[in-house]
């Protein structure tokens, strides 16, 4: 592959790797690129999208991951890296505030993270690339895509099924590859031989075994230690489902808050999500309650905000907004008990799906499940623990009698 300036002479020929060639051969609008560890996803997408800023003229590229911090760290560090290999770098054309590097031609590309609503619904560009789209709602995602008028860049690591390879993958405008370690050439021996290592320890190890399946071979693994795993989707809550009552897990700034309907249905419990958003105030809540004619029911929320409880109650103008009661472990007892029921979520529930596909227990370093959940996919979890936790537990809680 070369990279062109405007008049398409040469400047510099770039190295070329099995996973670049393969990804030249993409032609769909939309590019999904399953892969496993040290394929060289990021960094031949990034050469591929530099390539065409620098050879189309007013090119609009947008570059997103899951938060800002992830992008310095993986996009941003490559994308810089890049540029000064192929002696393209002009710091001038870089704007560290806004994290867009704006090339000669009016070709620009510009990194932002999922987390920015202004940015989701903000302005339209004509090539998007998500990087590790498995970290993001699909929500985020199709709001990117419908400001999008060009081509789109998916590629993730395979843990576990997600939107990418249920939803987008078979839409008829759609490439899909799969790319490896072995795809990329440009790889240092010594890391190759350490990942071949750990093929050794899949033969003794079902951890092991999955993890070389996925980040290794770049096939969709079977989540394995996942806290909730006996969970069913479904399409539509069932008219005769009986709501019991509603879990709010308080978020503002760099946690999603979460509010989560719990209903009965026969002999399951049905999750069905209201609200999953950053920024929420107390009023927020409190309007999103309304308008879906909540404000009335039992609510359980996080009892570390007590200031949060009491706002909510008084915009209410009664006490039903109730703290959890938490107790020690009281985490690994409220999946525990999550775990005894027959548990239903309804498929527009996407963050409660999303993140009951990703939250696992946690593992020492020989890869030994510890029983405790990592700390990461809990937000729509809490809320639903607390209500779980109150209702099945505390069934007669207060004043309320919901059965």
């Amino acid at each position: 592959m070369y990279l062109l300036q405007k008049d398409k002479s040469i400047i510099m020929e770039f190295k070329v790797t099995t996973a670049l060639k393969k990804l030249l051969r993409l032609k769909g609008r939309k590019k999904v690129i399953q892969g496993g560890t040290s394929a060289s996803k990021t960094y031949s997408i990034l050469t591929i999208l530099i390539n065409k800023a620098i050879t189309e003229d007013g090119q609009e590229i947008s570059v997103v991951s899951e938060s800002l911090p992830h992008l310095k760290r993986g996009c941003i560090r490559d994308f810089l890296k890049i540029m000064m290999a192929l002696e393209r770098f002009d710091a001038n054309k870089w704007n560290k505030t806004t994290f867009t590097y704006t090339f000669s031609n009016n070709s620009y590309i510009e990194f932002f993270s999922a987390d920015s609503e202004s940015k989701l619904r903000g302005a339209r560009r004509k090539t998007l690339y998500v990087n590790e789209c498995n970290n993001i709602p699909f929500e985020a995602y199709q709001q990117l895509a419908i400001r999008t008028s060009g081509d789109i860049w998916l590629d993730y690591n395979p843990s576990a099924s997600f939107w990418a390879i249920t939803e987008v993958k078979e839409e008829d405008d759609t490439d899909f590859i799969i790319l490896t370690y072995k795809d990329n050439e440009g790889l240092p021996e010594s890391i190759v031989q350490e990942l071949e290592a750990t093929r050794k320890k899949a033969e003794t190890s079902e951890y092991w075994a999955n993890w070389c399946d996925v980040y290794l071979d770049g096939n969709v693994g079977s989540l394995q230690g996942a806290c909730i795993k006996d969970w069913k989707q479904i399409d539509i809550l069932p008219m005769e489902a009986k709501l019991l009552g509603v879990g709010v897990d308080f978020g503002y700034s760099n946690d999603e808050t979460a509010i989560i309907n719990m209903y009965k249905y026969n002999d399951a419990y049905i999750y069905d999500e209201i609200a999953y958003k950053k920024g929420l105030l107390n009023g927020d809540i409190y309007n999103i309650l309304k308008e879906e004619h909540l404000s009335n029911e039992l609510i359980y929320a996080d009892s570390s905000e007590p200031k949060s409880i009491a706002e909510l109650n008084r915009l209410i103008g009664s006490n039903n907004v109730l703290p959890v009661k938490k107790g020690r472990d009281s985490i690994v007892n409220g999946i525990a008990l999550i775990n005894q029921q027959k548990v239903y979520v309804t498929k527009s529930s996407t963050n409660i799906i999303r993140e009951l596909r990703n939250y696992t227990w946690m593992r020492d370093k020989e890869g030994n499940t510890i029983n405790r959940p990592i700390d990461k996919y809990n937000h729509s979890i809490d809320a639903l623990r607390y209500i779980t936790t109150m209702i099945i537990e505390n069934p007669h809680t207060g004043t309320y009698n919901i059965w």
